[in-house]
């Protein structure tokens, strides 16, 4: 039952981590277009904020590996 939902936790993160990094890499393909003003721009810093929140939680609790600078 724990290996369980240690692999469902992992696939979770994995998602989150995923998304976050699509969403910025949308964010910045619409900033180098010139359209930080539209509607998908903000749309996108709406999803970015909600995952940041989430990851933040994952950081708090020590869920994830930090990588040395």
């Amino acid at each position: 039952m724990n290996e369980k939902r240690l692999e469902q936790f992992e696939k979770m993160l994995a998602a989150v981590q995923t998304e976050y990094a699509s969403i910025v890499r949308q964010m910045e393909e619409l900033k180098e277009k010139g359209k930080i003003k539209s509607v998908t721009y903000q749309q996108l810093m709406t999803r970015k904020l909600t995952y940041q929140n989430m990851l933040s939680m994952y950081d708090l609790y020590d869920l994830t590996e930090k990588h040395p600078v």
